[in-house]
C-alpha cells in the first residue's frame, strides 16, 4: 500500500488518535505546562490513576501516550469483557516482564466501574507492589463505583467534554490529513457546517469523526453538508443523559435548584435537557411535586395542586403533548413564593419522635369510646374548640407533655405564610393570655 494510502480497515478515529501530548484536543486543565500530569507523563514518573470523563474525551488516547512516553508495555482490559482469569493472566504478563528486566506495564481498565468489588479488590496487591501500573477509564463517579480501597491507591484526573471549537480543530485535521485522514478524497465542508457538526455531539471526538467518516461516505461530490450530517444523526439524542448515572443525577438537581432560585429559564432549561435526553416524565412528575412541598410549601399552596395536575395531564396524555404541563408547573414553582418552614419542621419533628421515643398521648385529648375508658378518664376535661370563642381553646395543650411549647413550624414572611405567621402569632398570644 502507498505512504499516502489510507488504511480504511481501521476507524478514522483511531488513525487519528494523538501520537504526542500536544496533538491532543482540549483537556487543558491537565495537560497544559506545569500540569501534575504533564510533568507526570513527560518525566515517566508515572502513577496508578483513573480518568473520569465523559466519552470521547481521550482516556484511552491519554493512557496510551503516558506508556509510550515511559516506554512501558500497554496492556488492555475491558470491565465489560474480561473477569479475575483476564485479570490474573495480564497480571502475570507485566510480572514476567518486570523480572526478565523488560521494563513496567500499563494495565488499562476500560469501563472500570463495570468491576464489582472482588474483580477491583484484585487489582491491589499488584498495584502496592509495582508489578503493574494501573489505568482505569470510568465515564461515572468514582466515589460512588470504586472501591475505596482502590481509590485510596490510585489519583483521580477528571476529563472535560471538548468544547465546540475543539472539535472543529478535529473536524479540519481530519479533513487535511492525506496520510490518516480523509484528505485525499477532497472533501469539501463549509465552516458552519463544521460547528454545526461539533455541536451536535456534545463533545464527543469520537462520535464527531465517526460521523464525519459516515458523511465523507455518503456525500454527493464531495460536498459535506449540515442537512447529510442532521439526517445521519436523525433518530438518536445526543446530548449525555445516562438514567441513573452522575449526568442524571446532576440534571436533577440543577432542575431542583434553578427552581429554588427562582429562575424560571434555568428551571425550563434544564426541564428540557432531561427530557431530550430520554428522562422518564413520570420521574420528573413526582420530583416536581417533591419541590412544590420542599420549597414552595404554604407560601403558594396552590402549587402543589398545579403539580398533580401536571402529573395528571402527563399521564393522560403521554408525550409530547403532557410535557407541557410538565413545564408549566416548573415555570409556575420557578417563579411562586419560597418557604422550606413545612420542609425544615417535618425534619425537626421527625427528628424529635426518633428521639424521645413513645411519649404518652394526653388524657384529655385521647379517645374514648367506651365506658371504661371514660372510667379512666380518657378524654376528660377536653375542649371541644368549635365551641370556644373565635374557634380556638386559648391555652389548650395537644402534645406530650414532655414536649409541651415545642415549636416546629416557622412560618416566613414571603407569600401566604405572611397571614399564617400574623395567625399562628395571634392564637399564641391568646395562649400567654390565660
Amino acid at each position: 500500500m502507498p505512504n499516502n494510502a489510507v488504511d480504511h480497515t481501521r476507524p478514522l478515529a483511531d488513525r487519528l488518535r494523538p501520537r504526542t501530548l500536544d496533538e491532543v484536543a482540549g483537556q487543558r486543565q491537565l495537560l497544559a505546562p506545569n500540569k501534575p500530569l504533564r510533568i507526570a507523563i513527560e518525566s515517566g514518573k508515572l502513577h496508578s490513576m483513573v480518568f473520569w470523563g465523559p466519552p470521547g474525551t481521550g482516556k484511552t488516547t491519554l493512557a496510551k501516550l503516558l506508556a509510550s512516553q515511559s516506554d512501558a508495555e500497554f496492556v488492555s482490559l475491558s470491565a465489560v469483557l474480561s473477569g479475575v482469569k483476564d485479570i490474573r493472566q495480564a497480571v502475570q504478563t507485566a510480572h514476567d516482564r518486570q523480572q526478565a528486566g523488560m521494563g513496567n506495564t500499563v494495565l488499562f481498565v476500560d469501563e472500570v466501574h463495570r468491576f464489582n468489588k472482588a474483580q477491583q479488590d484484585a487489582f491491589l496487591p499488584h498495584i502496592e507492589n509495582g508489578t503493574i501500573l494501573f489505568v482505569g477509564a470510568t465515564t461515572e463517579n468514582p466515589s460512588f463505583e470504586l472501591n475505596n480501597a482502590l481509590l485510596s491507591r490510585v489519583r483521580v484526573y477528571v476529563l472535560q467534554s471538548l468544547t465546540p471549537a475543539d472539535i472543529v480543530s478535529l473536524i479540519d485535521r481530519a479533513l487535511d490529513d492525506h496520510a490518516l485522514g480523509l484528505g485525499a478524497l477532497e472533501l469539501s465542508m463549509a465552516a458552519d457546517d463544521k460547528m454545526h457538526l461539533a455541536e451536535l455531539v456534545d463533545g464527543d471526538a469520537r462520535r464527531a469523526l465517526t460521523m464525519l467518516e459516515i458523511a465523507a461516505d455518503l456525500a454527493d461530490d464531495g460536498q459535506i453538508t449540515s442537512e447529510l450530517i442532521t439526517d445521519i444523526l436523525a433518530g438518536g439524542s445526543t446530548r449525555r443523559f445516562d438514567k441513573g448515572g452522575d449526568a442524571f443525577y446532576d440534571q436533577i438537581s440543577a432542575l431542583h435548584k434553578s427552581v429554588r432560585g427562582s429562575d424560571p429559564d434555568a428551571a425550563l432549561y434544564w426541564l428540557c435537557r432531561m427530557i431530550d435526553g430520554g428522562c422518564d416524565p413520570k420521574y420528573i412528575a413526582r420530583r416536581v411535586v417533591r419541590m412544590a412541598s420542599e420549597d414552595i410549601g404554604n407560601a403558594d399552596p396552590r402549587a402543589l395542586r398545579i403539580c398533580l395536575d401536571a402529573w395528571e395531564a402527563q399521564e393522560r396524555l403521554g408525550s409530547p403533548e403532557g410535557e407541557l404541563a410538565l413545564a408549566q408547573a416548573v415555570v409556575y414553582l420557578a417563579i411562586a413564593a419560597k418557604s422550606n418552614a413545612v420542609y425544615v419542621a417535618y425534619k425537626q419533628a421527625m427528628s424529635v419522635v426518633k428521639q424521645t421515643g413513645s411519649l404518652e398521648v394526653p388524657m384529655h385529648i385521647r379517645n374514648a369510646p367506651t365506658s371504661l375508658m371514660k372510667e379512666l378518664d380518657y378524654g376528660k376535661g377536653y375542649r371541644y374548640a368549635h365551641d370556644e370563642a373565635q374557634g380556638y381553646a386559648a391555652g389548650e395543650v395537644y402534645l406530650p407533655d414532655e414536649l409541651a411549647g415545642q415549636q416546629f413550624y416557622q412560618p416566613v414572611e414571603r407569600g401566604l405564610e405572611i397571614k399564617i405567621k400574623q395567625k399562628l402569632d395571634y392564637l399564641r398570644n391568646l395562649d400567654k393570655e390565660q
